[in-house]
């Protein structure tokens, strides 16, 4: 039965202005701090070569911010993915997030299932999760990672 690879990739998380963070719904005060990463794209191989995944438009956004008067941080993961011409054989292992400070790891964070109902369309995913301010202001770059997935053929 085909397979789909584990794979990884790595995003560079820098300190950024607080723009574009309505979407997401981050309360934005002068005590905001803001650190992003993108990727534009990431393949995720079947055992056979071929491409099985697509990743597109990888966002990473880390936030700390004050809510309700206690400070505390988050990370909000986002992209596009694109099904191929393959669907799982029971649900997707989805993706995860390792944070990196540097060469040394900081948090193993698993994301959860790809929203992907169908085959060869596109289809936006976001997580978010809690990290605490210590991982937050070590924070310099995000192993995504796309977990192995046994498949079928369409």
């Amino acid at each position: 039965m085909p397979a789909l690879l584990l794979s990884s990739t790595a995003v560079a998380i820098k300190p950024a202005k607080p723009n574009g963070l309505a979407d997401l719904g981050v309360p934005v005060t002068d005590a905001t701090v803001v650190k992003k990463g993108k990727l534009g794209e990431f393949e995720q191989a079947q055992d056979s070569g071929k491409v099985g995944r697509r990743f597109q438009n990888i966002r990473v956004t880390a936030v700390k911010t004050r809510e309700g008067g206690v400070e505390s941080s988050k990370l909000i993961v986002a992209f596009e993915v694109f099904g191929d011409d393959n669907v799982p054989v029971v649900g997707n292992q989805g993706v995860a997030a390792v944070l990196n400070a540097g060469d040394t790891k900081l948090l193993d964070l698993p994301l959860g299932p790809l929203f992907l109902p169908y085959a060869c369309a596109w289809y936006e995913n976001r997580y978010a999760a809690d990290i605490s301010n210590e991982i937050f202001d070590q924070l310099d770059s995000l192993s995504f990672v796309a977990r192995a997935d046994e498949v079928r053929l369409i």
